[in-house]
């Protein structure tokens, strides 16, 4: 039986191995990043309306981006869009999405908006997953940008004039190299709603899994069959951004698994348009300087070298293999995960992202 002072001395033992592999990590991601060449000076003479979707993420790293870009930027409220677009006359007004929480009468308000001539861009970021209402509302716009590769013939086909392929990006002002607690130190983590994809993987994992730290979290993984062995390791509902963070940095191996386009799985995609791009999660993984497995999407390669910068799988049984590997290999998982962090940080942040927009005006 232990004693007092073994069960001490075993604890001491722990939280110091913890404290050294997470100053060892937050070491080697500074290093990292303190390597990064500084970007060229960018301005534009502009004033621009940027429109939120509630995508709190995402719209603080936009907003953020444009605010250093531009001469003025204005977040506005799309309720309150065309009132203040008479008052304020901007030049630009830039749209995120466009879908869900917009007011019914939002196409309008962009019509008589372009009326004054004032010119407008949308940029939708659920591609292709609701091809049916942005089949809908993209003509109302004078351009359109997609970070869906699939969606630019989509759209041109529609009618559209100028269709952009803006791929997505990370907010590095909140997804970023963190110390945390003990509370978010896990060896796998999942972080997401549980589209069915998601849960035939996780059922068929599950007898590897039984026995490991694992956190899966999100909305709807009570759709998990195999809950007498997964049950204790799911946390059900909406993890903030702000907390999705610590997880990420606290744990040693993250998945990251693409939702499925398939109409009726989840999606309004009626038109059956493939996804091929990478989602926004790709990026704030790396950001972290965590290791990544992801599944494969047909653009991944542009933006990521899979063995390099990126680990991917095609099926549950390799997923399983590549995450025992990188649990048993601890310096090519913090080798990989700095290499992931020095691309994301380097060719992948909102800055980047805007200066390629604001080229299109």
């Amino acid at each position: 039986m232990k004693t007092v002072d073994n069960v001490a001395e075993t604890a001491a033992s722990t939280s110091y191995r913890q404290g050294y592999e997470d100053g060892l990590r937050l070491g080697v991601c500074q290093a990292v990043m303190e390597r990064i060449p500084a970007t060229e000076p960018y301005y534009r003479d502009m004033k621009v309306f940027y429109i939120p979707q509630g995508f709190h993420a995402i719209d603080q790293g936009i907003s953020a981006a444009l605010s250093s870009l531009v001469r003025e930027c204005i977040v506005v409220e799309a309720p309150k869009m065309l009132e203040l677009a008479q008052k304020e006359r901007p030049d630009l007004i830039l749209v995120l999405n466009g879908l869900h929480v917009f007011p019914e009468n939002h196409l309008e308000d962009i019509r008589r908006v372009r009326a004054m001539g004032i010119k407008t861009a949308v940029w939708f970021v659920d591609d292709p997953y609701f091809s049916e209402d942005t089949a809908a509302a993209c003509t109302a716009y004078d351009v359109v940008f997609t970070h869906e590769l699939g969606c630019v013939p989509f759209y041109s086909a529609l009618g559209v004039r100028r269709v952009h392929y803006l791929p997505l990006a990370v907010n590095v002002d909140m997804f970023k190299p963190l110390r945390c607690g003990p509370e978010h130190l896990y060896d796998i983590c999942f972080i997401g709603n549980a589209f069915w994809n998601r849960v035939a993987i996780f059922d068929e994992l599950a007898p590897f899994l039984r026995d490991k730290n694992v956190l899966i979290a999100g909305g709807f993984w009570e759709r998990l069959s195999q809950q007498d062995l997964l049950g204790r390791s799911v946390r059900l509902g909406f993890i903030p951004p702000e907390e999705t963070v610590r997880y990420y940095n606290g744990s040693k191996v993250v998945i990251n698994i693409h939702r499925p386009d398939e109409w009726g799985q989840d999606n309004r995609n009626s038109h059956r348009i493939s996804g091929k791009s990478i989602n926004p999660r790709t990026y704030e993984i790396n950001a972290c300087g965590a290791m990544q497995i992801t599944d494969i999407r047909e653009d991944l390669t542009n933006y990521y070298r899979p063995g390099y910068d990126i680990e991917t799988f095609t099926s549950p049984e390799e997923l399983k293999n590549k995450i025992n590997y990188y649990l048993e290999h601890e310096e090519e998982r913090r080798i990989m995960a700095a290499r992931g962090l020095y691309t994301t940080r380097q060719e992948h942040t909102f800055i980047s992202r805007m200066r390629t927009f604001l080229e299109q005006f």
